[in-house]
């Protein structure tokens, strides 16, 4: 079972960064579907990046590309989101997920839908003020 544990979380004014980092322990790191959703008060659990640890591609959707980036560091089992030019509306818990891939090449990663992450983190909150 992989373990999930975020942190980087805080309050930022409008058009200010924070970086986000999801620690997994318990799986092979460079083969797992791994994504970044986020919560709102309200509001449903939605996506804001997919990706396979074991490739260089991610899927964002239309409301954050251009504005947040993932990264990761392999030696450190370690999954960043970069998020700049933050909104008021990108207030939300965030969430790292993550779960193993059918596909060898990880294809099945992206698109995935949330039900079919197995391991989530505890959240962390993400505040943007104007």
């Amino acid at each position: 079972q992989v373990r999930l544990v975020e942190s980087g979380g805080g309050s930022v004014q409008v058009g200010g960064s924070l970086r986000l980092s999801c620690v997994s322990s318990g799986g092979i790191f460079k083969h797992l579907c791994m994504g970044w959703f986020r919560q709102a008060p309200g509001k449903e659990r939605e996506g804001v990046a997919q990706l396979y640890t074991g490739s260089t591609g991610t899927a964002y959707p239309g409301s954050v590309r251009g504005r947040f980036t993932t990264s990761q560091d392999n030696a450190k089992n370690t999954l960043y989101l970069q998020m700049d030019s933050l909104k008021p509306e990108d207030t939300a818990i965030y969430y790292c997920a993550a779960t193993i891939p059918t596909a060898s090449s990880g294809g099945d990663c992206y698109g995935l839908p949330l039900a079919q992450y197995s391991s989530w983190g505890q959240g962390t909150q993400v505040t943007v003020s104007s």
